[in-house]
């Protein structure tokens, strides 16, 4: 699949960085950058939710912002615009359905098992995760951000499995030119529709699409025996969404709770004011509410002779190092 990043998702430097946050001191603002991932992660799980809720021409960057909770500050310092997220959340779409499909395909020996094993694999994520699929597959079927290098990047990638075929055809039987883009089409044509109306069997598709892909180039045959063929169970620990293991078993890990984590451990020792400017939080009282909770939970520790004037100084405790570095391998897990 593409690289799941590229230069225009980096986030603004140089003057633009220095002004991104009007009001925030410049020890604070040097930390910001490193939460640039974490706030990727939320802004591309609500670009995922809005497309699937009301469609991707309907969905604005004022949307986006509201449903991520960040500001337009933060969305426009990751990326340049709606399709420009967009795009990425496609990306990281494309990049997580090769994870499960890829060593599902690479197990197998043999054209036909091979594609069978991809194809359960893909279903079994589609059924898993109906939103990141519709998005996916609606992009590749022509509902999405008018950039067409990233699908025919995908759709050559997906034609060029099912081109192996040819070597397996029985001679003197001619192969179409359009033979591999037909049945790529068709086959995504059907699992774009089924994935809106009953996206919890599609599971049971695999033979008939199995039988679809086959029959041009093994013949009638061995397309009937893809019919006939058992449709195992996928294997539930390869499509479990990340976890983060919380020190707390009662604790539950919020989005807000989270930024907060992250400001801590970039800036150690910074005020709640500083914390409370590196993770957007404009409502004090609810700042000073969660820094206690977290100081109760045993997360962060706080000094209040640390600074001149008496102001308390935050640090995290080695549970909330813990905490935050299962944060920043899983960011997209948050709040899940």
């Amino acid at each position: 699949m593409p690289a799941r990043e590229s230069p225009r998702h980096v986030s603004r430097t140089g003057a633009q960085a220095r002004q991104w946050r009007p009001g925030v001191s410049h020890r604070a603002r040097r930390r910001v950058a490193p939460l640039a991932a974490f706030q990727r992660a939320r802004i591309l799980r609500a670009a995922v939710e809005i497309a699937a809720a009301r469609g991707y021409r309907r969905a604005t960057v004022t949307e986006l912002v509201a449903h991520a909770g960040i500001s337009r500050h933060t969305f426009y310092g990751i990326y340049e615009s709606r399709d420009d997220c967009m795009l990425a959340a496609l990306e990281d779409a494309y990049e997580r359905i090769a994870a499960v499909v890829t060593p599902a395909y690479a197990a197998q020996d043999g054209w036909a098992k091979r594609l069978r094993a991809a194809l359960i694999a893909l279903l079994a994520f589609l059924e898993r995760e109906p939103e990141s699929g519709a998005l996916a597959l609606s992009y590749l079927v022509g509902d999405g951000p008018r950039s067409p290098e990233l699908r025919m990047a995908v759709l050559a990638r997906l034609r060029g499995v099912v081109w192996d075929g040819r070597w397996q055809h029985k001679a003197g039987r001619e192969l179409s030119p359009l033979t591999e883009e037909v049945v790529v089409a068709g086959v995504l044509a059907i699992i774009h529709a089924r994935l809106r109306t009953s996206p919890e069997r599609l599971g049971a598709l695999v033979n008939q699409l199995m039988w679809t892909i086959v029959l041009p180039y093994l013949g009638p045959a061995a397309a009937a025996r893809e019919l006939t063929r058992a449709v195992p169970s996928p294997a539930v620990t390869s499509l479990a969404l990340p976890r983060i293991p919380l020190p707390i078993p009662a604790m539950r890990l919020t989005y807000r709770t989270a930024r907060i984590i992250e400001a801590i451990a970039q800036a150690p020792g910074a005020s709640s004011a500083e914390i409370a400017a590196m993770a957007e939080l404009a409502d004090r009282g609810q700042m000073k509410k969660m820094l206690a909770r977290l100081l109760r939970l045993g997360l962060v520790e706080s000094n209040a002779a640390a600074r001149a004037g008496g102001g308390r100084t935050w640090r995290l405790t080695p549970s909330g190092h813990e905490l935050e570095a299962a944060i920043r391998r899983a960011p997209e897990a948050v709040g899940r």
